[in-house]
This record gives C-alpha cells, sequence and structure tokens, in this order.
C-alpha cells in the first residue's frame, strides 16, 4: 500500500512558534508579541503559533518525570519549525522563567532557527539578553538569526503605550527590522527543515 504523498516543503508554510518568555506581573513582553505577531501574520509562506509561558502552569522544581504543562511546552516547541524568542533582559540576562522553559525540551529544539525580539530600558534593548540566549541555543544545536528586532523602551515603547511610538514607529524602523528577520528566519527554517527530511542529523 502506498503511503499519501506529502507535499514539497517549499508549498507547505513554515510553523514559526513565538515564544513570549517573561511572566513577570506588568509586564509588556505580551504586547510587544502581539505587535510583532500582527507583523508576522500577513505572510503566507508562515503559520504563527503565540506560545505564552504565562499560560503554562510549571512546577516549582524539576520532577522525575515531565508534569502534563511540561509536555504540552515540549510538545509546542516539536510541532514547530522555526522560533521567535520575545525576552525582556533582566541583569544582563534573560528571565528564569525561559531558561526553565527551555530545559523542558531537548532533541526538539535541534536543527531548527531561533531568532530573537528583544527589549529593554537603555541602548542595549535586550541585546545582553541576546547573547546569552544564544549561547544556551548553540548547546540545543540550533542555528541562531544575526538580526534580530530589538526594543529600547525609553525610546521606542513608554511606558503604557499600546503599540511602538518614538524611533521605531515613526520611522518604520521597527517594522523593517522585523521583515528583514522573518525573511531570514524563512530562508533558513525551510532549508533546515528540508536538511531533516532528506537525512537523519547526528549530534
Amino acid at each position: 500500500m502506498s503511503r499519501p504523498s506529502r507535499p514539497p516543503p517549499a508549498a507547505r508554510p513554515l510553523r514559526v512558534a513565538v515564544i513570549i518568555g517573561s511572566t513577570r506581573e506588568g509586564r509588556v513582553g505580551d504586547v510587544i508579541g502581539r505587535w510583532f505577531a500582527e507583523r508576522a501574520a500577513g505572510r503566507d509562506d508562515l503559520e504563527l503559533a503565540v506560545v505564552d509561558l504565562i499560560d503554562f502552569d510549571f512546577p516549582a522544581h524539576y520532577p522525575d518525570r515531565p508534569t502534563h504543562q511540561m509536555s504540552a511546552f515540549a510538545a509546542e516547541v516539536e510541532r514547530a519549525d522555526a522560533f521567535v524568542v520575545v525576552t525582556p533582559e533582566y541583569n544582563r540576562s534573560f528571565p528564569a522563567s525561559l531558561k526553565q522553559a527551555i530545559d523542558f525540551a531537548y532533541d526538539e529544539w535541534r536543527t531548527k532557527p531561533v531568532a530573537f525580539v528583544s527589549y529593554g530600558h537603555g541602548a542595549g534593548a535586550g541585546l545582553y539578553a541576546v547573547e546569552q540566549l544564544r549561547s544556551v541555543f548553540t548547546e540545543l544545536h540550533t542555528v541562531t538569526l544575526r538580526n534580530g528586532v530589538n526594543i529600547n523602551l525609553f525610546e521606542d515603547w513608554p511606558v503604557g503605550s499600546a503599540g511602538l511610538s518614538g524611533a521605531a514607529g515613526a520611522s518604520g524602523a521597527g517594522d523593517r527590522a522585523a521583515g528583514l528577520m522573518l525573511d531570514q528566519l524563512g530562508w533558513w527554517g525551510l532549508a533546515l527543515r528540508e536538511a531533516r527530511e532528506a537525512r537523519p542529523y547526528l549530534s
């Protein structure tokens, strides 16, 4: 009995998981995540899934066996072809909630591209957090993108604002950065998906 034919990789939209990494009360990460998702929603080459860590009830201590919520998050990672991680910068790094979630999956991350939308107060715009995350995702056998979206909350996203304003919004810099990053994510996502389907990855 012949197997049903699958559409060629290029014909299937890439499933991109947008992971909102902050669970802090009063966060702006959910607003920034929605802003980014709106920029990506118009692309017919991508199928978007927003994965907000605040929606998961993870255990305070790492258990002997994965909980249902841990397995549910790992399944979201498994289903995705590519990732966009939305992260704040806390004390020159990323939040513990994000590191906890990342560690709940391992093989599910492998050979997939990861891009970053970072935010913070000041000129760094979350870049210290991104550099820390690059090391973590390298260990997980992913490909991290050079280009990202970096939001300075002092200038680009004033407290209480529902959308981009200031430098990034008025000039369209945020939109341009998001578009370029998505172009690169699409290229890497397709290339790596084709490679995974052509041959097994050895680690």
